[in-house]
């Protein structure tokens, strides 16, 4: 019986702007549209796998090696860049960009 590995993914970063919603997909297939404060697990394969996350204005692509048993953590996080944030709190929004990192 082949063993498979687990994928975290989580929004929950204290620095989230709290806004706009982030596409999850995993070699492809979308998996969830993360908002500030969710997480989702799931099974996957032991193997070569691409991650992408995409906020609409922006988005990110991460390559990982999942080896069988293995639980990866990613953490997603909206954040603004200094004009970003002028258009923010000027005009109530602003171009936003998202970041991914592997926690575990």
């Amino acid at each position: 019986m082949p063993m498979v590995s687990q994928l975290t993914i989580s929004r929950t970063s204290p620095d989230d702007l709290q806004q706009r919603g982030v596409i999850v997909t995993l070699d492809g297939e979308d998996i969830v549209e993360l908002m500030d404060g969710q997480s989702v697990t799931r099974e996957i394969s032991p193997g070569h796998h691409r991650l992408r996350v995409d906020n609409t204005w922006n988005r990110k692509t991460v390559e990982f090696d999942a080896v069988p048993g293995q639980h990866a953590k990613f953490l997603v996080t909206n954040r603004a860049g200094s004009l970003s944030k002028f258009f923010l709190f000027t005009l109530g929004g602003g171009f936003v960009k998202v970041s991914i990192q592997r926690t575990s």
